[in-house]
């Protein structure tokens, strides 16, 4: 584990370290060779404090000083430079956009320390805007946000607390911090380390983020809350009534697989705001979804985010506001699916008993998991070829398994599935994680999602009930096969609590039946 996530902190840093070179190289371009070359510039603005955040902007062709034109704000990913967007800043740009993208503070060249979109990168966003408005062409009345990752989160968040901002498109980002990545009240190791040590590597993580990062990884309970409030702190979910009194349009978009912000907590959000807003899900895993179109190769995310700027900031009558404004691509070959809201996604619920009662060393990775990473749901985006497990072999004393019937037709998994079930421990604390698997005649299981739970206070010996939330997806089960809950107490992804020598039981009281409930698409 450590092998492999030492090579997907290496290659994103390597990636960024690359794209890195050029604003260095672009710095000593004069503002006259910039401005007659009629492409970029290069400037410098005061954030939060005085902070210098070293940033670049474009303006439409021939713009004159009496047009006025919309405005967006781009804050950059986590570790990644100020020339992140140029691609898709230049296509605004023709479009008729002036874009402003800035490197958040902490990173880079831009000065300050990590703050992990505290108030401190909420207020920059503003002074952005500001600056813009007076130094560009652009259009007070029509001012726009839009990020990948951490700039996704810092756009929500900048929404709630400055009225100017009239249209967000947040990609592969965050709105509830602590349920990205302490969901089930289990740290996401690989996701946590992966942003710490790139933070690291690329920029100046403040004393608060050492802090916090340190106490997350180390499982320090007794800093539990304080790490709550800070994430809660950082999260757009925590503003929602804000968000909806001053009524952007709100365009979110993530991917199935999204091992560093899973999907659920996005569309919990989505389904909390009151303004125009917009839903989309499609494979991949963080920020994969869009990054070829940051590379300026047509890329259907990119494309919907410039259409939904089109309508609520140019006002193009482009049917955006006619369509269903949720809208899902399926982990397979099949095309877009289009819902009038979340809860329609999966509006046939059907549920598979777990009868049999299942009794598990921990401490012992069984074979089931959820892969690595960036690396295993790309796999699954570009090949189809998710993480796998042969359900036959995984050994009985490590791994509870439970198999559905076999199907006759294709069931199309659509939203959240979830698990209920009972649990007794021999120990107060301890973690296990559950898989759904799509099980082919000769056993071997393609993983549909999975989602981790840690327990802590418990009585040992005293059964105690679980509900717990997969992580959303669309996959299609094809005819002949079935599907297999598979829980074990070790993978890689997570962080795990079970003692040496803990033991776990899942049973199913006559009185509490165990079972999961599937999410299928209403034909």
């Amino acid at each position: 584990m450590r092998t492999a996530l030492t090579l997907a902190v290496s290659a994103a840093l390597v990636a960024g370290t690359a794209l890195g070179l050029a604003p260095a190289a672009h710095a000593d371009t004069s503002d006259a060779e910039t401005q007659a070359a009629g492409s970029i510039r290069f400037v410098d603005i005061a954030g939060d404090g005085g902070t210098i955040l070293k940033a670049n902007v474009i303006t439409p062709a021939g713009a004159g000083d009496s047009a006025r034109y919309p405005v967006i704000v781009l804050p950059t990913s986590w570790a990644m430079p100020q020339i992140e967007y140029l691609a898709q800043a230049q296509k605004l740009a023709d479009s008729g956009y002036v874009v402003v993208s800035y490197n958040s503070r902490g990173f880079w060249q831009s000065g300050g320390e990590i703050e992990t979109a505290g108030p401190k990168d909420v207020a920059d966003a503003s002074l952005v805007i500001d600056w813009a408005l007076a130094n560009t062409p652009a259009d007070p009345a029509r001012v726009g946000m839009a990020g990948v990752s951490y700039g996704a989160g810092i756009s929500l968040l900048a929404a709630a607390h400055d009225k100017r901002i009239r249209a967000v498109a947040a990609l592969s980002g965050w709105a509830d911090l602590i349920d990205s990545i302490y969901s089930g009240r289990t740290q996401h190791l690989q996701a946590a380390a992966l942003l710490g040590g790139a933070g690291h590597l690329t920029g100046r993580p403040g004393p608060e983020l050492r802090q916090i990062l340190g106490d997350f990884l180390s499982s320090n309970l007794d800093k539990e809350s304080e790490m709550i409030a800070w994430g809660r702190k950082r999260s757009a979910a925590t503003y929602v009534d804000a968000i909806n009194a001053n009524r952007p349009a709100i365009m979110l978009g993530n991917a199935w697989g999204d091992t560093i912000f899973p999907p659920n907590q996005f569309a919990s959000f989505y389904e909390k705001l009151t303004g125009p807003k917009r839903l989309e899900f499609r494979p991949g895993d963080h920020a994969t979804a869009e990054a070829t179109g940051l590379l300026g190769l047509p890329n259907d995310t990119w494309t919907s985010a410039r259409r939904w700027f089109d309508h609520h900031l140019r006002g193009a009558d482009n049917g955006v506001d006619r369509e269903q404004p949720v809208r899902l691509k399926p982990r397979s070959d099949a095309g877009y699916e289009s819902y009038p809201d979340w809860k329609s996604v999966g509006a046939d619920q059907r549920k598979f008993a777990l009868g049999d009662s299942e009794h598990l060393w921990a401490n012992v990775d069984s074979g089931a998991n959820g892969g690595i990473v960036m690396l295993s749901n790309l796999l699954d985006q570009f090949f189809q070829a998710p993480p796998v497990a042969s359900i036959p072999l995984l050994p009985r004393a490590f791994a509870g398994v439970w198999q559905s019937e076999r199907y006759d037709s294709p069931q199309r998994v659509r939203g959240t599935a979830r698990l209920h079930t009972t649990v007794t421990p021999t120990a107060s604390s301890g973690t296990f994680v559950a898989y759904l698997y799509d099980v082919g005649p000769l056993g071997m299981g393609k993983l549909i999602s999975n989602a981790p739970y840690t327990f802590h206070d418990k009585a040992p010996g005293k059964p105690f009930p679980v509900d717990l939330e997969l992580f959303s997806t669309a996959y299609d089960v094809p005819a002949g096969h079935r599907l297999a809950l598979v829980v074990d107490t070790v993978d890689p992804l997570y962080i795990e609590h079970n003692p040496t020598g803990a033991q776990l039981t899942f049973s199913s009281p006559a009185a509490d039946p165990s079972y999961v409930s599937v999410p299928l698409r209403k034909e």
